[in-house]
This record gives structure tokens, C-alpha cells and sequence, in this order.
């Protein structure tokens, strides 16, 4: 098969450092009280940012999707990365732990999130993605899912993997996520880093104190780029781009993907001699 391949991923290893971070960079989702969504062409992924802090906040339906409701023809995974607090799916309740997960099926029409205390607000951080069936909503305890220990700490790269909304647990349609949480005195997320020609993918870094930054590095292998990153702000990563950073200390950070093929291994590595 030929593979007819885009312009962008040439054009954008001369973009000015304003440019790619238009184009790559998501900041300022998380409002209190409030519920932020970004939509990204890129297999029509929808982000959101919902913080709520006096009363409920209810997932809203842009007008852009042209739907009844956001998951008339969608689902989404939601991981809360604040406080404690619920979600409300169709008046079915879930309470949400700090790094709980929740899946939300295709079909639901009314959902809405709540903080149980506004000392320490929930943070929800959802990714949602074009859904062809319908299939039930999944609440992932994070006390209960086991991590899967990665890198070395002479590699700098010493990390723990969860798993929380995949194949392997129960079915989506397209979105799988989870956390990586990175080790004191490691800074390293992932190295050698890789691409995913079926999926694209998005980083939330969060667990970064005031002062403390990530620099994210993405791109082709062979141009590759960076960008500056702090707390609870994302990075876009195509297919065609390589995802890995590091920190100047260790800090956590929410994967999700939505594409073709939800198959975690699926993935193109791009050795470290390769990079330029």
C-alpha cells in the first residue's frame, strides 16, 4: 500500500516556537467552577478540562457536534487528577478518588460532575472520540489497578505504567487511557520514544509544583522539536510524531488514544541514534 503522507509533519519542523505551540499545545482548560473542551481534527478528538467547585457542572453539548447530546455518537474517558469527587451518568453516581477512571459509553444523553469539597476540587480530564457501538459505562478504581514498573533509575527513566481504560479490562470503541507516574530522582517519561501510524495521542502532565517544567519532545525522529510544558497542560502528538519528555523533577502525566487500533504495543520505535 502507498501511503499518501501530509505536508504538516515536514512543514511543522520550521514552525517558530509560537507556531508549534498553536499548533501542539493545550493550556488553560481547567477553570474553577467551570467546563472547558477543545476540539482537535486529528481523529476528531474532543478534550476537556471540567473543574467544578460550587455546584454541579453539566457536560455540554457544543453546537459544533450538531448531536442532541455530547455522547449521542461519541464516548469518552475521563481520569480525575484533583480531588474527590462525582460523576453523574444518566442519575447513575460515581465517585471519583484522585486518579480514578471512568468510561462513558455511546448513548448516554446527561452527565454532570461535582466536587466534594471546594478546598481540593476535582479535576476531570476527559477524552472522547467518535464511538460506532454502545457499550456500558466502566468506573476504574486507581487504588485497585496494578502498575506496571518501567526504565531504570540509571536511565533517569524509572516510571510506573496503569493501565485503566483498555482492551484488555472491558470494550471500547476507540479510546484507551491511563497514567504514568515517574519516580523521585527520575526525569525521563519515555526513552527511546515511538510513533503510532494507527493513533494519535495526548499527554496531560500534571503533578508539577509551581517552578517545575517538563520539555516535551515531538516531531518527526529526524527533525525533531520541543516544547515547554507545566502543570495540567497538554501536548498533541500525531501519528507521524514522537512523544517523550523530560522534567526538572519527576511530575505524572494522563496517556490517551483514539485511532484505528487499540492495541497498547502497536507502535513504531525510534531508536535514540536515530534522532536528529
Amino acid at each position: 500500500m502507498d501511503i499518501h503522507e501530509s505536508v504538516f509533519p515536514s512543514v511543522s519542523a520550521n514552525l517558530s516556537p509560537d507556531d508549534l505551540r498553536r499548533e501542539f499545545h493545550v493550556a488553560g482548560l481547567f477553570q474553577p467552577g467551570e467546563a472547558h473542551l477543545r476540539y482537535w481534527d486529528t481523529d476528531r478528538t474532543i478534550l476537556g478540562g471540567i473543574c467544578p467547585m460550587g455546584g454541579p457542572l453539566a457536560l455540554p453539548t457544543p453546537a459544533e457536534i450538531k448531536s442532541t447530546s455530547f455522547l449521542e455518537r461519541r464516548e469518552a474517558g475521563i481520569v480525575n487528577v484533583g480531588g474527590p469527587g462525582t460523576v453523574i451518568a444518566d442519575g447513575v453516581e460515581y465517585r471519583m478518588a484522585n486518579l480514578d477512571a471512568l468510561y462513558l459509553g455511546r448513548g448516554i444523553t446527561s452527565v454532570s460532575f461535582a466536587s466534594q469539597s471546594q478546598d481540593s476540587p476535582a479535576r476531570f480530564w476527559m477524552q472522547s472520540y467518535p464511538a460506532h457501538l454502545a457499550h456500558g459505562s466502566r468506573h476504574v478504581v486507581f487504588e485497585k489497578t496494578a502498575g506496571e514498573k518501567l526504565g531504570s533509575a540509571a536511565g533517569a527513566n524509572q516510571r510506573t505504567l496503569y493501565k485503566l481504560i483498555h482492551p484488555a479490562a472491558f470494550p471500547t470503541c476507540q479510546v484507551v487511557m491511563g497514567v504514568t507516574r515517574i519516580a523521585e530522582g527520575s526525569v525521563w517519561n519515555t526513552m527511546p520514544p515511538h510513533t503510532h501510524m494507527l493513533r494519535s495521542e495526548v499527554y496531560l502532565y500534571f503533578e508539577l509544583p509551581p517552578g517545575r517544567t517538563v520539555f516535551h519532545f515531538m516531531g518527526q525522529p529526524e527533525k525533531t522539536r520541543h516544547l515547554v510544558v507545566r502543570d495540567l497542560e497538554a501536548v498533541l502528538s500525531p501519528s507521524w510524531s514522537i512523544h517523550c519528555g523530560a522534567g526538572t523533577g519527576n511530575y505524572s502525566f494522563v496517556w490517551g488514544m483514539g485511532g484505528e487500533n487499540q492495541d497498547f504495543a502497536d507502535m513504531q520505535r525510534a531508536e535514540t541514534g536515530q534522532l536528529l
